[in-house]
């Protein structure tokens, strides 16, 4: 009977690409000296490598030892912090990404940019000197004379738990990873071993005791057994310049001991356990797994504070409800206000669930923020230009759900901003700029709200540049008056760019405009604050989740709508004196120093209302992309948090509504997609005036002209 160990891969592959994003951060602020950064390093590429073996993935094994191999050279003061290796270790970072990624995937992965990545790495290890994948017998009392100063001698005692193998841990692969560290003897205790026919395959009876000599710390011996710790006896003891007298041999021959001898005595190679690795070139895929994997479905590491409160509030919802079950077996009226405190501790007991709940789905942002320090390195090489990227608001938390989707736009804004924004380094010297560039990435919750904040010290947006080429793309007409940000705004156009040559960063003229639907799809908006000479800043503006959403109920007519409270400005009762009315028979109401366009639901919807005249119905002044409006509705209903369901997946996409929910009567709700309004309201506005004067209108800041 064996164990599966498929069913611990999809563990593996999140520790892995943690461990990968440990390597990628840790080798781009990799100095000279800093061996706490270049173990930590090493001890991550030696987790992957070491799981990597336990699944049977050698793929992964065989390429992870050629990166261990140069790292080790580094960390042993062998081979200085050359920015040349750095960049070789970073692409190899990517390449054990890839790897990791086609087992994920169960795909194929870039086998050609595999073996690429493994001959450089043989080449840069083939001019050290270094001896790749082979083992070297070693007489340890001959190694013992020449560096017996040098090493010291550790005893391990080494007693797992019976069940440790039925976890997916090998001790084999503990002692090869010991024999990493220097020379080691093993000596199997085998006095737990029992008779034939009382053995269990899964489980393990031997213990070890070993004996390690090398410079490595205690720290160091210890981190070989932290995926054990819980499931072992472990005692190290210090020894000083202790001789051995064993000789080494591969520990390969442990394999299949069942002696019953109380001790077998077996010594490892001073080196490390031979790989044999092929020539990339000969083998094109990944290792299959023993047990197929199952696809990644995802998943979250939440917090035990979180998953404590959470069984403390479901604990709570249980007794709340057996209270009212209670009252329910024998109910009369001397019970109702029992009833109703019971019901009020039900609805308390139910939001402070919820909230918990979407507690356990909020991330911080530095999941989403870790790809642009090596982003800005990579294109900051490409492009000649000194970079400096500062990240701020690390910690400011984001539904996942959210932060997946907005990982895209936010990577383009970014090259955006090393491409377009920040200057070379001539052209800044010449204006009185430091060399170097400076890009700012920063998060950070307003309202209900979160902002991300994307800015640099760089050229700036040329304002009249942008406003030219709208003239030339038919956009905007020479008359028009538009503000900063609605020239700004333009950018986002589809197919509209002012670059003058043509990158692979960008400047190809898409890209902005889905930025901008993407952002928006997420109920999020983008405002572009720039001022030439100085820099930019893109601001994204983005709801904290997508699942549930605080709205305010208005009717209309006999229908409810939820207007998102985020965008909600104030309401009022319009006063007659206020109200315009402007070519494109469109509303307008002045509202101190705005003159704010008034939108018709009804009208917009083709539905039966209450009171069509503005004078008489309700006004709900929104504010969505710097643009004010105001909605007309016959009433104001209650302020409710609500649950959103999506029409794609129920129905089909709305214009002007953004999603539906089902309210406490059972009814459904429409949730109104504020931009999709103003959006919806400009088109018809703009349609009815040039029909009448052939003149386009444009709404900013709630002034038209």
């Amino acid at each position: 009977m064996s164990v599966d160990l498929s069913q611990f891969i999809p563990s593996f592959l999140e520790e892995s690409f943690e461990g990968l994003e440990l390597m990628e951060s840790s080798l781009l602020n990799l100095e000279q000296g800093d061996d706490e950064t270049i173990n930590s390093i090493f001890r991550a590429a030696h987790s992957i490598k070491g799981g990597a073996g336990t699944f049977g993935f050698n793929h992964v094994t065989e390429f992870t030892h050629l990166v261990e191999t140069l790292l080790d050279e580094m960390r042993d003061g062998r081979r200085n912090i050359d920015p040349d290796d750095v960049e070789l270790l970073l692409e190899s970072v990517d390449c054990m990404r890839l790897l990791i990624e086609a087992i994920r995937d169960e795909s194929e992965c870039n086998s050609e940019k595999i073996a690429e990545n493994s001959r450089l790495l043989r080449q840069t290890l083939a001019s050290s000197g270094s001896v790749i994948s082979e083992v070297v017998t070693i007489n340890v009392d001959e190694l013992a004379t020449e560096n017996n100063n040098d090493m010291t001698t550790w005893q391990i005692k080494f007693i797992p738990e019976h069940h440790l193998v039925q976890t997916g841990n090998d001790p084999l692969l503990l002692f090869n990873a010991l024999a990493d560290l220097g020379e080691i003897t093993v000596v199997a205790n085998a006095k737990e071993l029992p008779a034939l026919n009382d053995i269990d395959a899964e489980e393990l009876y031997l213990s070890w005791c070993l004996t390690l000599r090398s410079n490595a710390s205690e720290d160091d011996i210890k981190e070989v057994f932290e995926w054990v710790e819980d499931e072992c006896e472990l005692i190290l003891i210090k020894e000083e310049n202790v001789k051995l007298s064993k000789i080494s041999v591969d520990v390969s021959s442990a394999e299949g001991v069942s002696d019953e001898s109380t001790l077998s005595e077996l010594c490892v190679t001073s080196s490390k356990i031979a790989t044999n690795t092929p020539e990339p070139s000969q083998k094109n895929n990944v290792d299959k797994p023993a047990g197929k994997s199952k696809n990644d479905l995802g998943s979250i590491r939440v917090g035990v504070d979180k998953v404590d409160s959470l069984i403390n509030l479901v604990g709570e919802l249980v007794i709340t409800q057996s209270m009212l079950s209670e009252l329910g077996n024998d109910f009369d009226l001397s019970k109702v206000e029992r009833l109703n405190a019971g019901l009020e501790q039900l609805l308390q007991n139910t939001k402070e669930l919820q909230e918990s709940v979407m507690r356990i789905r909020m991330l911080p942002i530095s999941f989403a923020f870790n790809r642009f320090p090596r982003l800005v390195h990579d294109l900051s090489k490409k492009t000649g230009k000194e970079i400096e990227l500062i990240l701020k608001g690390e910690q400011t938390e984001l539904d996942k759900t959210v932060m997946e989707q907005i990982g895209d736009p936010l990577v383009h804004l970014v090259r955006n901003a090393v491409d377009h924004g920040i200057e070379s380094a001539q052209v800044r010297l010449a204006n009185g700029k430091p060399e170097k560039g400076t890009i700012i990435l920063d998060a950070y919750h307003q309202g209900g709200s979160i902002v991300i904040e994307i800015s640099d010290d760089g050229g700036g947006i040329d304002r009249q540049a942008v406003f030219n080429k709208a003239l030339e793309k038919g956009l905007v007409d020479e008359s028009t008056t538009l503000t900063d940000s609605q020239v700004f705004d333009l950018i986002f156009e589809p197919g509209f760019s002012t670059a003058k040559e043509l990158s692979d960063i960008s400047g190809r003229g898409v890209g902005m405009d889905v930025v901008k639907q993407n952002i928006q799809s997420l109920g999020g908006r983008i405002q572009v604050e720039s001022e030439q000479g100085k820099g930019s800043t893109f601001r994204v503006n983005l709801p904290l989740t997508l699942a549930i959403l605080d709205g305010q109920l208005v009717r209309v007519g006999r229908e409810v709508y939820i207007i998102p409270l985020i965008t909600i400005v104030e309401s009022l009762q319009p006063q007659k004196t206020l109200i315009n009315r402007v070519s494109g028979d469109m509303l307008l109401y002045r509202l101190r120093e705005d003159n704010v366009p008034v939108i018709p639901i009804y009208q917009l919807f083709n539905i039966p209302c209450e009171f069509e005249h503005i004078e008489r119905c309700l006004l709900v002044v929104v504010e969505a992309d710097g643009q004010k409006i105001g909605l007309m509705v016959d009433d104001l209903l209650a302020q409710q948090q609500v649950v959103i369901k999506s029409l794609n997946d129920n129905y089909q996409q709305v214009e002007g509504v953004s999603g539906a929910t089902i309210l406490g009567d059972g009814s459904v709700a429409m949730i109104l997609d504020v931009p999709g309004i103003i959006t919806m309201a400009l088109s018809k506005a703009q349609s009815n005036q040039q029909n009448q004067s052939h003149v386009t209108p444009s709404i900013s800041a709630g002034v038209i002209s």
